[in-house]
Formats: structure tokens, C-alpha cells, sequence
């Protein structure tokens, strides 16, 4: 029988006012250093979000969540920060911020599959 990998995640939140500590999840970035695995999946729902908040600009947030996918693969025309080590991309896409996207504290967790596991999250926490 397969070990289990120890995988870490975040969610990602909309924030719209900081000091409201109010949020809506929008998404799940999940890290499994063993299966080489760094991923983010995210849903912004436009009524949901400006029914809670409606002077967000929604391009302005979908711009700031693409460049946390576009930092998990790498992608080398993201800036620096996407062309750090994975655990390092990890750790700054989950650094603690005063922002309208951020993400939660880090969580840890036993997986087989790491990409059933996002999703399974993403269902649970995000959809």
C-alpha cells in the first residue's frame, strides 16, 4: 500500500474591506513537495461577489488571482517571484497580506493524490 505525501494548502479569499475581516473563499492552492505538485483552482463568482461587495472591480480581482496560477506553473513571464523554487512560490503566494485577494493560514494534510486532493477542497471550501 502507498505512504500517504504530507501536502499543505491555503484558500484563497476576496477581502473587500480589510478592516471588516469579511471574505468570500474563491479558491484552493494546494503544495506536495514529494509529487512535485504546486496548483491553485479558483472560481470568481461575479454575482456572489457583487452581491457581497459590489464596488470591487472583478477584472482587477481576476488579473491579481491569474497571477497566482501564473506564479504556480512558473510561467517566466510572471516576474521573480514565479521563478523562485516551488516551496518558495508556495510560501509567498501564502504570506501573510493586508490585500483584497489573500489567502488563509496554511493547513497540512496526508494526500495520495494531490490533484483529487485540491479538488476535493475546492468542492468543500470553494463551489
Amino acid at each position: 500500500m502507498q505512504e500517504p505525501y504530507l501536502f499543505e494548502y491555503a484558500v484563497i479569499r476576496i477581502v473587500p474591506r480589510v478592516e471588516r475581516e469579511e471574505f468570500i473563499n474563491i479558491g484552493v492552492i494546494l503544495y506536495c513537495p514529494k509529487q512535485k505538485f504546486l496548483k491553485v483552482r479558483f472560481l470568481l463568482d461575479e454575482t456572489r461577489i457583487s452581491a457581497f461587495a459590489h464596488q470591487l472591480d472583478i477584472d482587477c480581482i481576476r488579473d491579481n488571482v491569474s497571477s497566482f496560477e501564473r506564479i504556480c506553473h512558473g510561467d517566466k513571464h510572471a516576474g521573480p517571484i514565479a521563478q523562485l523554487d516551488m516551496a518558495s512560490r508556495f510560501r509567498w503566494l501564502t504570506a501573510t497580506r493586508s490585500t483584497v485577494v489573500q489567502s488563509s493560514k496554511v493547513h497540512p494534510g496526508l494526500c495520495l493524490d494531490a490533484e483529487r486532493t485540491l479538488n476535493r477542497l475546492f468542492e468543500q471550501l470553494v463551489a
